[in-house]
């Protein structure tokens, strides 16, 4: 079994699920996961690790997240994609003007529910297991941050626009209220996540771990045997002795350990670099 970190590109149609399947198959391996699902409709960016590196994955530099989105306006989905629509308006169109001036007053910190289709955890299972058995729950509210977001093009009743967002962000949450601010229903046709963080599509080349770490580096000054031996450490050989989370270069592999008050914890020791 072997260990690697890429990025492979899910087509619409199929779940992330499935396109891990396709990737295991391919390459023969038996333990594999992936980093922030999409959705069927949707299309984009996947983070794939083979063997152990999954365990990577949270300490990942995978924000800001930037997303490609065509929202159809008239169109209502309880699903808030095209997956299920029910209905469909037949709207004027809209001044060009109007329609950046509400896609960009997105721009900040908001606050919205996130969809009931979703795969947010509420009571140990996704959203969407109980939207589908026909359950009302009460979501509760989320925060994300829109770090920019514009309009790239509109062709009524379809805008697309493109969106740079914090972890947790919902983008069909932003077309929703992008419609309800124009004063109509409103449900994706569309959407492509084009990068997490710095992690882009490249032919599904390894990663390189030490340039991909979301977390600062430290470097340990007494014997690197300690470490690669997995034996206690002291905060005084640390370079940076202040409490967090840190990784440290052993060559060929790295370790992530995280300094507190009670002392210096392994999160993960020796995992391959690449």
């Amino acid at each position: 079994m072997s260990s690697k970190l890429f990025v492979a590109y899910k087509p619409a149609g199929i779940s992330s699920n499935q396109l891990l399947g396709r990737i295991k198959r391919r390459f023969g391996e038996k333990k594999a996961g992936y980093s922030g699902t999409l959705d069927p409709f949707a299309k984009g960016v996947l983070i794939v690790a083979f063997g152990n590196h999954g365990r990577l994955f949270r300490f990942l530099n995978k924000a800001p997240k930037r997303y490609r989105a065509t929202l159809w306006l008239g169109a209502y989905s309880p699903t808030l994609d095209i997956e299920q629509i029910e209905q469909i308006d037949t709207l004027p169109p809209f001044p060009e003007e109007t329609l950046k001036q509400v896609i960009e007053s997105l721009k900040g910190e908001l606050t919205y529910l996130p969809p009931k289709y979703s795969a947010k955890r509420l009571n140990g299972k996704r959203a969407y297991e109980f939207a589908r058995a026909g359950i009302e729950v009460e979501l509760k509210s989320v925060t994300s941050t829109v770090y920019d977001i514009r309009l790239l093009h509109y062709c009524h009743p379809f805008i697309t626009f493109e969106a740079t967002v914090s972890e947790g962000s919902y983008i069909r949450s932003l077309g929703e209220l992008i419609a309800d601010r124009l004063g109509c229903n409103g449900a994706l046709s569309a959407l492509e996540r084009l990068n997490e963080g710095q992690f882009v599509y490249d032919n599904e080349a390894p990663i390189d771990i030490k340039t991909a770490l979301g977390i600062p580096k430290n470097c340990y000054n007494s014997t690197n045997e300690s470490v690669l031996l997995g034996q206690p450490l002291l905060r005084e050989h640390f370079d940076v002795q202040e409490n967090g989370t840190y990784w440290i270069d052993n060559g060929e592999t790295i370790s992530i350990i995280e300094l507190t008050d009670d002392g210096v914890h392994y999160l993960l020791n020796k995992v391959d670099a690449c």
